[in-house]
């Protein structure tokens, strides 16, 4: 509901910040597609979901969750396990490739601010854009790798555990989403999200701090 209050308020932010987040959700959603695809699995490939463009990776539901409630979702990426060599591994990996992505974007971000102040630019505005991103991007690896299904992060815990703890790990799927809803609705997210995001993000500072 803020975001929405804001677009009145601060139209201009608000649509700086929705340009990257479809960015972002898209690289993260095409990330999960490429990998599926390079290890073995066409289905990202029939459904058209190789590809950076926001149109095959946007859901407009979750889209406009995000404007009205201030949490959403992109369009899932869907892949075969038993066209994978080894599914619960590669799963494991097809997970954990989307948030990768989102942290990548946020090092180029970082890179990017290094170089314009190598140049000289100050520009506030071109700063604000790229912190913006940056910590959208940070923020999306974290809140994606918390190991409640249905994020990625559930998946990739699957993918660690041992055959028999898998198993077990696979049949609490059921009750992720009350999870969720309960870490959302009583603030966990945030004391998740934003100390991990602080960390990141500095770790993503230190090279170019010398």
């Amino acid at each position: 509901m803020v975001l929405f209050q804001e677009l009145f308020t601060n139209p201009t932010s608000v649509l700086i910040w929705l340009s990257a987040l479809i960015v972002s959700l898209s690289v993260h959603e095409a990330a999960h597609a490429y990998s599926a695809f390079w290890l073995g699995d066409p289905t990202p490939k029939l459904q058209k979901r190789l590809t950076l463009n926001p149109a095959a990776h946007v859901d407009y539901w979750g889209l406009l969750f995000i404007i009205f409630v201030g949490i959403g979702w992109g369009r899932p990426v869907q892949f075969n396990p038993y066209n994978l060599k080894n599914p619960r591994r590669d799963a494991a990996l097809i997970a954990i490739a989307g948030p990768a992505s989102n942290i990548v974007l946020a090092f180029l971000g970082v890179l990017t601010v290094f170089v314009l102040s190598i140049f000289e630019v100050h520009s506030q505005f071109v700063f604000d854009i790229f912190l913006q991103f940056i910590l959208l991007n940070i923020a999306l690896a974290v809140f994606n790798l918390i190991p409640v299904e249905p994020l990625d992060g559930f998946k990739v815990v699957a993918g660690i555990l041992p055959g028999s703890l898998a198993l077990q790990w696979h049949e609490t799927a059921k009750y992720g989403i009350y999870v969720l809803l309960i870490l959302l609705i009583t603030g966990g997210v945030e004391k998740i999200v934003f100390p991990v995001s602080r960390f990141i993000l500095n770790l993503l500072i230190f090279p170019f701090s010398f």
